[in-house]
C-alpha cells in the first residue's frame, strides 16, 4: 500500500492532465488506468484515431478530384483498407506512448486495473488498497445506445467498432446526426461507402447555430451523404453480415426501414461510473448519471473531486482536461477556473466546424441586442487557390458595445481559426480590436478579420 498526495482515476484527456498538473504543482500523484495504454477513449478509440481516417480518407479525396484540377496527373489510389488501418493504429502508439513518457517525466506512478473507492481517502486498485489525501474520479464516459439496438461491433457498432472494421461497408446506416456521427460517417461516404444517416432531430449538430447547420448539411449531401431527418429508429434486426434499420417519421407515423451492412450508433455518450462504489460512498448524483460537484469540482464527499464526461457540462475533450488543470489547483491550494462561456466546439469533416458562445437562437432567447458580421471564403484569396471557398466566418457581437459573444465557421482550418475569437472573448475583446488588428496574407485568417470588419463598417472583399 503506498500514500499519495492524489490518486486520479482514469486516464484520459481529463485524467492524465490533472495528474502532471498535480505533479507539477508539487503533489505525489499516481494514476489509475484499466486500459493497457494510457489517452482513454480519446487517445485510444476516440479523437485521435478518427482524425487519421478523416486525413487519410480527405488525402483520396483530393486525389479523386483536386489533383488533376492542378496539373497532378495519374492514377488515382487504391485504398489499402488494412494498411490504411494501420496507420491509424501507428498514431495511436504514438500518442498513447507520449503520455507513459510524460508520467515517467513527471514521476507519477500509473497503478494498472481498475479503480474503486472502497472509503473516503482510499483507492482500491485490484488486490492493492491505496491511500490518498484527495481522489480525482476521471473516468470518461462510453457511448449510449437506444432501445431496441443490440450492438455487436461487428454489424451494429459504436464509435469503437467503427474504427475497426473488418472492411469498408457498401451500405452505411448511422444513427444520430452529431459530432460522431458525420465525422466517422464522412469518412466512409468518402471511402465509397454509401451512407445515409437518420436523426430524430430535424436539424444536424443539435446545438449548433441554425445556418450553420442548414449549411452543414447542404454540403455533406453535396458529398453524397443522404440524410432521413425527424425520425425514431424502433429497433435494429442485425444478423452475421446485415442489418435493417426500422424507423418512424415523427411528423406523420409513416414507417421506414434502410438495409446496410453496417450501422454506426451515434447517439451520444453517458457517463462512465460503473465499479467505481459512488452509491455505496453516498457520492450525490444527477438524474442522467453524472457526479454532481461545486464550483470547486469537489463532490458533497470530502477529498472527492470529479471531472470530464462524468459530470455536467459538454463532453469534449478540452473541457476535461481544463477541469483537470483546474481541479489540480484547488488541491494545491491555488485558484482553479474554467470559463465555461468560452469552450469552442469543432466538427472535422470537410470543410471543418466550428463554434464558441452565443448563438442567433440562444440570444434572441435572451431577447439580447445583437448583429452580425459574416464573410464568405469565397472572398478568400487563399482559400480559393486550395479549392476550400464553400463556407463562411460569422461573427456575433454585442449591439451597444460591440463586445464578441460568438463565432461560427464553417471552412478551411475552421478548428484553429475559432482560437483566435477564443482568445478575444477571454480578454473582453469587440469586434473592432479584431477588425484593427493586421493578419497576415495570404491566409484562411483574414477571412476572420473580414467578419469583423463586417460588424462595423463593412468587410472589404464582400
Amino acid at each position: 500500500m503506498a500514500n499519495y498526495d492524489v490518486i486520479v482515476i482514469g486516464a484520459g484527456p481529463g485524467g492524465y492532465v490533472a495528474a502532471i498538473r498535480c505533479a507539477q504543482l508539487g503533489l505525489k500523484t499516481a494514476c489509475v488506468e484499466g486500459r493497457e495504454t494510457l489517452g482513454g477513449t480519446c487517445l485510444n478509440v476516440g479523437c485521435i484515431p478518427s482524425k487519421a481516417l478523416l486525413h487519410s480518407s480527405h488525402m483520396l479525396h483530393e486525389a479523386e478530384h483536386n489533383f488533376a484540377k492542378m496539373g497532378l496527373k495519374g492514377k488515382s489510389p487504391s485504398v489499402d483498407w488494412k494498411e490504411m488501418l494501420g496507420y491509424k493504429d501507428s498514431v495511436i502508439e504514438q500518442n498513447t506512448k507520449g503520455i507513459e513518457f510524460l508520467f515517467k517525466k513527471n514521476k507519477i506512478d500509473w497503478l494498472q486495473g481498475w479503480g474503486s473507492i472502497p472509503e473516503a481517502g482510499k483507492v482500491k486498485v485490484g488486490a492493492e488498497v491505496h491511500e490518498a489525501k484527495n481522489i480525482i474520479i476521471a473516468s470518461g464516459s462510453e457511448p449510449s445506445s437506444l432501445p431496441g439496438v443490440e450492438i455487436d461491433e461487428k454489424v451494429v457498432v459504436t464509435s469503437t467498432g467503427a474504427l475497426e472494421l473488418g472492411k469498408i461497408p457498401k451500405k452505411m446506416v448511422v444513427i444520430g446526426a452529431g459530432v460522431i456521427g458525420l465525422e466517422l460517417g464522412s469518412v466512409y461516404s468518402r471511402l465509397g461507402a454509401e451512407v445515409t444517416v437518420v436523426e430524430f432531430l430535424d436539424a444536424v449538430t443539435p446545438g449548433m447555430d441554425a445556418e450553420v447547420q442548414k449549411t452543414v448539411q447542404r454540403m455533406l449531401k453535396k458529398q453524397g451523404m443522404k440524410f432521413v431527418m425527424g425520425a425514431a429508429v424502433q429497433k435494429v434486426e442485425a444478423t452475421k453480415t446485415k442489418a435493417k434499420v426500422h424507423y418512424t417519421l415523427r411528423k406523420n407515423d409513416k414507417e421506414g426501414m434502410l438495409e446496410a451492412d453496417t450501422v454506426l450508433v451515434a447517439t451520444g455518450r453517458k457517463p462512465f461510473t460503473d465499479g467505481l462504489g459512488l452509491a455505496e460512498l453516498g457520492v450525490e448524483m444527477t438524474e442522467r448519471g453524472q457526479i454532481k460537484t461545486n464550483a470547486q469540482w469537489q463532490t458533497n464527499i470530502p477529498g472527492i473531486y470529479a471531472i470530464g464526461d462524468a459530470i455536467e457540462g459538454p463532453m469534449l475533450a478540452h473541457k476535461a482536461e481544463d477541469e483537470g488543470m483546474a481541479a489540480a489547483a484547488q488541491i494545491a491550494g491555488k485558484h482553479g477556473h474554467v470559463n465555461y462561456n468560452v469552450i469552442p466546439g469543432v466538427i472535422y469533416t470537410h470543410p471543418e466546424v466550428s463554434s464558441v458562445g452565443e448563438t442567433e437562437e440562444t440570444l434572441k432567447e435572451q431577447g439580447r441586442a445583437y448583429k452580425v458580421g459574416k464573410f464568405s471564403f469565397m472572398g478568400n484569396g487563399r482559400a480559393k487557390a486550395v479549392f476550400a471557398g464553400e463556407g463562411f466566418v460569422k461573427l456575433i457581437a454585442d449591439k451597444e458595445t460591440d463586445r464578441i459573444l460568438g463565432a461560427h465557421i464553417i471552412g478551411p482550418a475552421a478548428g484553429d481559426l475559432i482560437h483566435e475569437i477564443c482568445v478575444g472573448m477571454e480578454f473582453g475583446a469587440s469586434a473592432e480590436d479584431i477588425a484593427l488588428t493586421c493578419h497576415a496574407h495570404p491566409t484562411f485568417s483574414e477571412a476572420v478579420r473580414e467578419a469583423a470588419l463586417a460588424c462595423g463598417d463593412g468587410a472589404i472583399h464582400a
